[in-house]
């Protein structure tokens, strides 16, 4: 099995979107290839090609559907209170209709729909994701989950982390970003859902909005 993490950005600034590749062995993950920038073609390219020889779990960071008439959707309002629980900002979760958040959106929803066109789709298993949500309940000091965007030194705590949470080879990055750090939980969060081990989960609630959200 393969799984790919997506850290996605909008449409117009695909050199902040960041891909990483696993290929599970036992019990663990291993880097098998990073991605950046990661344009539609580069996303599409990578699926198609893993999921010629093996099942592929896809955790996507971005929303992949919106809420009928705007505002949060149903799931975004359990997580944002679940993730204020534990000491996250509200606004770690926003509306997908959000200003900020509606080209996100838009991406989102236009790459599970390349996802979906691809010939063995059946081998293709999507999910929406939180990374920070994910390290943040799985027990990820908050602190650095906080520091995540303007912290280098909590990134790098962040990435041992993960690799002690089954992620290995993600340190060999000398000056990882935050799209990479966030691209490698992200992986985590679909790995985790695709076990069944999700720390939150809202199942899919077809056709409005058609794939689990999962940390």
């Amino acid at each position: 099995m393969n799984v790919i993490g997506i850290d996605l950005s909008g449409p117009s600034n695909t050199g902040n979107t960041s891909v990483v590749s696993f290929q599970k062995q036992g019990k663990a993950l291993f880097l098998h290839e990073y991605i950046s920038p990661g344009t539609d073609e580069a996303i599409f390219r990578l699926a198609k090609e893993l999921s010629s020889s093996s099942d592929v779990v896809v955790g996507i960071d971005a929303p992949l559907s919106y809420n009928l008439g705007g505002g949060d959707r149903p799931a975004d309002k359990k997580l944002r209170k679940r993730a204020i629980e534990f000491g996250m900002h509200p606004g770690s979760i926003m509306p997908p209709t959000m200003t900020r958040m509606v080209y996100l959106t838009v991406r989102g929803m236009a790459v599970a729909r390349l996802l979906e066109s691809i010939e063995n789709t059946s081998t293709i298993k999507i999910v929406e994701v939180h990374p920070g949500a994910a390290m943040a309940l799985r027990g990820a000091e908050l602190e650095q989950v906080l520091g995540l965007k303007k912290d280098s030194s909590a990134r790098q705590k962040l990435l041992e982390w993960l690799q002690w949470e089954g992620l290995k080879g993600i340190t060999k990055e000398r000056m990882p970003d935050d799209h990479y750090v966030a691209a490698c939980a992200s992986a985590l969060a679909a790995w985790k859902w695709h076990s069944n081990e999700s720390v939150w989960l809202e199942r899919a609630c077809p056709p409005y909005h058609p794939y689990d959200y999962a940390c």
